[in-house]
């Protein structure tokens, strides 16, 4: 009879223990849910979506606000955004699998499987390996201009490559290059003879239960989804959606805060999931290995108040040290449309965010809020913390442009006649340029993909006034051969030749 009563003592006792538990967990939801909110509307966010993965649960999902402002059609979740450079960890995941079946290995030179791709030199074409196409290491700067300024298939960019000159010595430093990820989905296809965004979907999408998920934006298929959202000249406007299908295994990949959690589970969860796991223990581990060094400038400006005592980055993640704990995460950006996959393994703690706004940094402040919140304690206000830091980088680069046009000679006029500049200008990597007279202006059209107009700055230079005022201002500076007639112009770091 004692052991009877110490049964039910104890039971009840752990009842008591587990509704305690439950019910400060319910507490810590309702905080976090209305910081998330408060800080969402504090940095204008038009619509979000965030989930919260604790010990094995999905513990917060939910969405906010709107797809459309134009139309206020909500966020819910199940609607779509662009995941973004998030994508990274899938296309990595995917080559993990090819390896787990024996089909290529991380040090397997990249030519002996993709010998069209060519880079600058022998040597580095040569030595380039699978496990560098994934961490930034090649010597080959930002290429982003091969899809962001013209409209060419991926072997037509692949091809273009080997005419991009190295920013820094082979494996000797960091610069973020989406144009591998590409050469990585290719490795896919050439291995399994299916497109990478296949290969997704029947590897990680449909055991996953990712239903909702598009390996493309040409794969959506129904209206909810979310609008990119950007402040032009203090009103926040719905901007086009800029397609990077043509750089898929970069970045291309929508999906819903619901199938994100699954995915964030299973990545947390050394690749686990109801029916199986996505890869060996020991290949999930090497995802996350520090593969290299990350240097200060090429990392986030959010060091500057977390201060880690080193920056890596591992196969398709991002790492730092945040007190004492280990986190790995990545962001995804496109013009209106950021994301951001943080994890907190030794806490089993991770947080994935969507938004519909423009580089709205807000996704770090609530990725650190729910590292302090859920598991390591800390009151900070990362919100308003990263808020001002963000504001003052932006105050700081008007200020240096203000300062750069300032430099310019006033009264100045072009040193030649309008019609002069007027032509085709072409470059093996960078396309064509052509510039024409309209009225009593110039127009530019780079590649047939993107139009501006110019509008007279001094002497031989002119600023580019972007159709899509998203994208900023630039110069575009024409240069005058001995004979006094235009030869070259210089587009954003870009030269071109006329040719007539």
């Amino acid at each position: 009879m004692k052991k009877y009563w110490l049964v039910v003592l104890l039971a009840l006792a752990y009842q008591a223990f587990a509704q305690k538990g439950s019910s400060s967990l319910d507490s810590k939801v309702k905080e976090f849910d209305a910081y998330t909110q408060s800080a969402l509307r504090q940095w204008e966010v038009p619509g979000a979506a965030v989930a919260v993965i604790k010990d094995g649960k999905v513990i917060y999902k939910k969405g906010f606000g709107v797809a459309d402002i134009t139309t206020s059609q909500p966020v819910n979740t199940e609607t779509l955004f662009s995941i973004g450079s998030t994508t990274k960890a899938m296309t990595a995941v995917c080559l993990g699998m090819l390896v787990d079946e024996g089909k290529i290995k991380w040090d397997d030179p990249v030519s002996a499987h993709l010998p069209e791709l060519k880079l600058y030199d022998p040597f580095v074409t040569r030595e380039l390996k699978i496990r560098d196409l994934l961490i930034h290491d090649s010597g080959v700067g930002n290429t982003d201009f091969l899809w962001g300024m013209m409209d060419i298939s991926e072997d037509e960019i692949l091809k273009r490559m080997q005419l991009v000159q190295p920013s820094y010595s082979f494996r000797a430093g960091f610069i973020y290059q989406n144009i591998f990820y590409v050469a990585a989905g290719k490795v896919i296809e050439k291995i399994t003879g299916k497109p990478w965004e296949v290969f997704f979907q029947e590897r990680i999408f449909k055991p996953l239960g990712m239903s909702r998920t598009c390996a493309k934006t040409a794969h959506i298929k129904d209206e909810n989804y979310t609008r990119p959202h950007y402040k032009l000249e203090g009103k926040i406007e719905v901007i086009g959606v800029m397609n990077v299908d043509a750089v898929g295994a970069a970045g291309s990949v929508w999906s819903s805060i619901s199938d994100m959690a699954a995915w964030t589970l299973c990545m947390l969860d050394s690749s686990k999931y109801a029916g199986g796991r996505l890869l060996h223990p020991s290949t999930w581990a090497e995802m996350f290995k520090p593969q290299t060094l990350v240097t200060a400038a090429a990392f986030y400006p959010t060091a500057r108040l977390t201060k880690p005592q080193w920056t890596t980055y591992g196969l398709g993640w991002f790492q730092h040290d945040y007190k004492g704990h280990k986190i790995n995460f990545h962001t995804g950006s496109l013009p209106g449309l950021t994301a951001i996959h943080g994890q907190l393994p030794d806490q089993k703690l991770a947080i994935y965010v969507l938004g519909n706004y423009d580089h709205a940094e807000v996704r770090h402040a609530l990725m650190y809020k729910a590292f302090d919140h859920f598991a390591l304690g800390g009151a900070r206000d990362w919100s308003s913390e990263f808020l001002t830091l963000y504001t003052g980088i932006t105050d700081s680069q008007k200020n240096e442009e203000a300062k750069r046009e300032a430099m310019h000679v006033t009264g100045t006029n072009p040193t030649v006649a309008l019609s002069a500049y007027a032509g085709t200008y072409t470059d093996p990597l960078y396309g064509e340029l052509v510039v024409q007279e309209e009225g009593t202006g110039l127009k530019l059209t780079v590649n047939n993909f993107e139009r501006a107009l110019l509008d007279h700055a001094n002497y031989d230079t002119f600023y580019v006034l972007w159709e899509k005022k998203w994208f900023g201002k630039a110069t575009a500076s024409f240069r005058l051969g001995t004979a006094g007639k235009v030869e070259n112009v210089s587009l954003a770091g870009m030269e071109f030749r006329k040719v007539n």
